[in-house]
Parts: C-alpha cells; sequence; structure tokens
C-alpha cells in the first residue's frame, strides 16, 4: 500500500471512468486500497461521465479518451464547466496522443499513461486533486510540438487583452514556462530564486484566470506569446 499521500484524514473522491468494465475494477482495487482515496462513481461513456460527476461532484475524475457516445475530450470541456471543482486526468495510451492536447485544452489538470507504475497514478490523483497540473514541463513542450500544426502562428493569434494584466517580469516567466522550463531553469535564466519564480509565477495564474501550469502553456501559444 502506498504511503504517499498528504494525509488520512483528508479522503479524495474520485470518478473512473474507461468503456473496459475490466480497466475500471482493476483502478477500483488500487484506489480502494488506499486510506485517503474513495471511488464514488463509474462509468462507461463520456455522456455518462458527465451526468455522474454532475451528481457525485468528485474532486478527481479519472478519464480515458477514446469512448463511445461521447469521448473524453468532450465530457472533460462538460465536467470543467458544470462541475469547476472537479480535476480531470486524462489517461491516454500514447504519450504524444493529440487526443491528450485536446483534453488539456479541453480543462484537464493532467495526462497520464495508462501503462503508468500504481504508484504513478496514485501520486497523480493526490497531485490533482491538491490543484496543481501533472504534465511534466517537458512532456507538454512535447504536446505542443506534436500538435504546432494546430496552433495559431503570431501573425495569425488572438490579441488577448488580460496579457495587458502581465509585469514584464510576469510576462517573462509565463514565456519561460510555456518553453517547457522548469522552476529551476527558470531561476537560473533569470537570476531569481525559485521561491520568487513560484510567487511570480502565481500571480500570472491568478490575473489571466488559468488553473495551472498547463493551461498557462496553453494559453501562451494561442496568444503568440511564443
Amino acid at each position: 500500500m502506498s504511503t504517499d499521500h498528504p494525509d488520512d484524514s483528508v479522503r479524495i473522491s474520485v470518478l473512473l471512468v474507461d468503456d473496459q468494465p475490466l480497466t475500471r475494477v482493476g483502478f477500483g482495487l488500487l484506489l480502494g486500497a488506499e486510506p485517503d482515496l474513495d471511488v464514488v462513481g463509474e462509468a462507461a461513456d463520456g455522456l455518462e461521465a458527465v451526468r455522474a460527476a454532475r451528481r457525485l461532484r468528485p474532486r478527481v475524475v479519472l478519464m480515458d479518451v477514446r469512448m463511445p457516445v461521447m469521448d473524453g475530450v468532450e465530457a472533460t470541456a462538460a465536467i470543467v464547466a458544470a462541475v469547476p471543482e472537479s480535476r480531470v486526468l486524462i489517461l491516454t495510451t500514447f504519450d504524444l496522443d493529440e487526443y491528450a492536447f485536446d483534453g488539456l485544452r479541453a480543462g484537464a489538470s493532467g495526462f497520464l499513461l495508462k501503462n503508468a507504475l500504481p504508484a504513478e497514478l496514485l501520486s497523480a490523483i493526490r497531485t490533482v486533486a491538491a490543484g496543481d497540473a501533472v504534465v511534466a514541463p517537458r512532456v507538454t513542450r512535447r504536446l505542443l510540438e506534436t500538435v504546432a500544426h494546430r496552433l495559431p502562428s503570431s501573425a495569425t493569434a488572438a490579441v488577448d487583452i488580460r496579457l495587458d494584466r502581465l509585469t514584464p517580469r510576469e510576462r517573462d516567466i509565463l514565456i519561460e514556462v510555456a518553453l517547457g522550463k522548469s522552476n529551476t531553469e527558470i531561476a537560473a535564466d533569470l537570476f531569481l530564486s525559485e521561491n520568487t519564480v513560484k510567487s511570480h509565477f502565481k500571480h500570472v495564474l491568478a490575473k489571466l484566470g488559468l488553473r495551472d501550469r498547463v493551461q498557462a502553456v496553453i494559453f501562451a501559444y494561442e496568444t503568440g506569446l511564443v
């Protein structure tokens, strides 16, 4: 049993979404053995997932992307809009899957490979529940490179007035994040402490109305900032 969780008294409700019954059973057994995780429901397709999320209001939705009736991308967008307190963790077969990018763009807080180790899945669920994103900066960068042909160029990108809210330093931080750099690398590049980088980035998220690092990277690309 994993012990890598913040507090046994803080239980995290999880909704399992996958069209394969055996997959849901496997995840259910794994999560059910953890003292801080509660599987509150299951769904076999996206539409069922949206209905379950509205009813159960889970903290985390473990979401497959390829499903009948409604796929995981559309379901993610609907859940994020209807139940903003829920965090969606996309499950994908390939780490450069365009479905994964679409899921992040739709509002998911991260993605994980289906063949991830149990400890990685449990850690990802807890990280997402805590409000952080579960996509390593370099993986985000690789995803964006894979779908670069679908992103607007700096010449055609839509102007977003929210960028005017950022200070020059905050804009620099956002650009560094969008380039796939970690906080440690950003601190070294800009001659700042990691705590200062983290503080600036929190301000960036607040001013832009974004939830996490993933959304910030996508925002920077869609507005032509990088």
